[in-house]
């Protein structure tokens, strides 16, 4: 993956003024990215082999992943009822006893976000207000999870979102635009949902199982970031093909290549598919190793997942008890 000269940018430009880097000759980084996919392919292959932390350390390991969870619920049965319960599993995301017995009952241990469709960021407010709980509501936007609409109905749909109370937007690029080349299109489309998010937090979802090439994925994570995404995302979770780890390693470089050419820091979000703690442990080793310990909060990672805090939950119930909880021992989110 190449990398620009770093007299190409003003390092100590405020973040506000990121954005601008597009017109600033950037152009020229993009044309000219290429990603060597076998180098890819063995460092993902490493990163997987690698031996995880076992017993207290595993623990530890797997509360650390709960605070990064966004956990949620995108069906098309939604109501305001399993929104609710959503919202008091991400409040109290590990059973109080099992907490208690490895006394972290007190330290404030719950899931990063809940994430939910536009029409239900009301009912999430409601329910994180009721139960006295400052939790973030993101909501996906932007034609989730084709972004196919017109624009004007996806800005609409990020600024409505913000208004119900959603302090996050996670929203999805127009897959057209990367699939045919038109960078500087995509980055002024990127750029009016960033001014449509206002002070929300913006998550801008690659769909990387619809991009065709590492190339493309790198070139869609540099645009994403130059327009203002505080995260940029692999999926939504509806592709055939989601996080995975090849792409991660194509997105995390690109986050840290913007980083030392810019001095800014941007957050990634794996989301589709991941399911099992040792899937989260494996996560949080890749960031560790490829950004380091700053990516390790939930400020700057995000593990999107439905299912994978009822799998964390049932291991460390495991290393309390040393028994495997049924599934219907443990509380449903």
């Amino acid at each position: 993956m190449t990398t620009p000269h770093l007299s190409n940018f003003d390092k100590n430009k405020p973040a506000l003024d990121v954005p601008k880097l597009y017109t600033r000759g950037v152009k020229l980084w993009v044309s000219k990215v290429r990603v060597n996919t076998q180098a890819v392919l063995k460092r993902a292959q490493h990163i997987q082999g690698r031996k995880l932390a076992k017993k207290q350390w595993q623990a530890a390991w797997l509360l650390k992943a709960v605070t990064c969870i966004d956990l949620t619920t995108l069906a098309g049965d939604d109501t305001p009822s399993n929104v609710h319960r959503l919202c008091l599993k991400a409040i109290q995301p590990v059973r109080y006893d099992l907490l208690k017995s490895m006394d972290m009952h007190d330290k404030g241990v719950t899931t990063a976000a809940v994430c939910v469709y536009p029409s239900r960021v009301a009912d999430a407010v409601k329910s994180l207000k009721a139960a006295n709980s400052s939790l973030p509501v993101a909501s996906v936007a932007t034609g989730f999870p084709a972004g196919q609409t017109p624009l004007k109905t996806r800005l609409e749909e990020v600024r409505m979102a913000v208004v119900d109370g959603a302090t996050e937007i996670d929203i999805v690029i127009n897959r057209t635009l990367a699939l045919t080349g038109q960078w500087e299109a995509m980055y002024d489309e990127i750029c009016q949902f960033r001014e449509a998010c206002g002070d929300a937090h913006m998550k801008t979802i690659l769909a990387i199982g619809e991009l065709g090439t590492f190339t493309n994925v790198y070139k869609a994570s540099l645009v994403a970031m130059m327009a203002g995404s505080d995260f940029i995302k692999t999926s939504t979770g509806k592709e055939a093909v989601n996080a995975t780890y090849p792409v991660a390693i194509v997105m995390v470089r690109a986050i840290r290549d913007y980083f030392l050419c810019t001095g800014h820091k941007v957050g990634f979000k794996p989301a589709g598919g991941i399911r099992t703690a040792k899937e989260a442990l494996v996560w949080l080793t890749l960031m560790k190793e490829e950004l380091g310990d700053d990516w390790l909060h939930p400020h700057l990672f995000r593990l999107g997942a439905s299912s994978l805090l009822a799998d964390i939950e049932r291991q460390i119930y495991h290393y309390v008890t040393g028994q495997y909880a049924a599934f219907h021992e443990l509380p449903m989110a």
